[in-house]
């Protein structure tokens, strides 16, 4: 994660138990300097913390950040906002072109004789493949079981995802770095209930493992 700039001094250490951990206050920062800040609808104070913990002087600057307090003057803007999510949520229909083009990357790297594990998506990834398993067997107490296995089977002939996805039949893969695979049979992001709660986390937090 990149080290915030931090121009409006906003960082602060929250201690619980023996592990510490660094948030951005919008408190702290309207105080110095982003006056307003907390007459912000929610929303926007969800890009204003986003933008603090991402100032680097590049991708988000200082005026960026005032540009988004700035707002409430007129209630408009035509500056673009650098958000950056802490997870992307994607199904298989969107998901999987992403992955091809992940895997198209790192063959033309590999290719090019350089580490084609250094080919991962920035923000942490949730690829759900969660279309409807196809009923080649019914009637039976491990039906579904066997419908999965045959999903598994067929997705191995998949090229080039296969090479990055090997098709193992567990509840995540982490095959390329960054990204976290629901295979089929695991999760179905359409349901609202105890399968999508596997997805859930709050708080969310830098990862402590760093890319090749």
């Amino acid at each position: 994660m990149t080290t915030s700039l931090d121009s409006f001094k906003s960082r602060r250490t929250l201690k619980v138990g023996a592990k510490n951990y660094v948030y951005y206050s919008l408190t702290a920062a309207e105080k110095n300097g982003l006056k307003g800040a907390s007459k912000l609808p929610y929303s926007m104070k969800v890009l204003l913390e986003n933008l603090l913990r991402y100032e680097d002087g590049n991708s988000v600057t200082a005026d960026d950040i005032k540009a988004v307090v700035g707002w409430l003057k007129d209630k408009t803007s035509d500056r673009e906002i650098a958000f950056r999510p802490a997870r992307v949520l994607m199904q298989d229909l969107t998901g999987v072109p992403a992955v091809v083009d992940l895997a198209a990357m790192r063959d033309a790297m590999k290719n090019l004789g350089g580490n084609p594990e250094k080919i991962n998506p920035l923000a942490e990834v949730d690829l759900v493949i969660d279309h409807s398993v196809m009923v080649d067997n019914f009637g039976a107490r491990d039906s579904f079981k066997n419908n999965v296995a045959i999903e598994y089977a067929g997705a191995s002939k998949l090229s080039p995802i296969s090479a990055w996805f090997p098709p193992v039949p567990v509840s995540a893969i982490r095959s390329i770095w960054n990204i976290l695979l629901k295979p089929s049979g695991c999760v179905s992001r359409r349901k609202a209930r105890k399968p999508l709660k596997s997805l859930f986390q709050t708080p969310w937090l830098a990862p402590t493992a760093t890319p090749p």
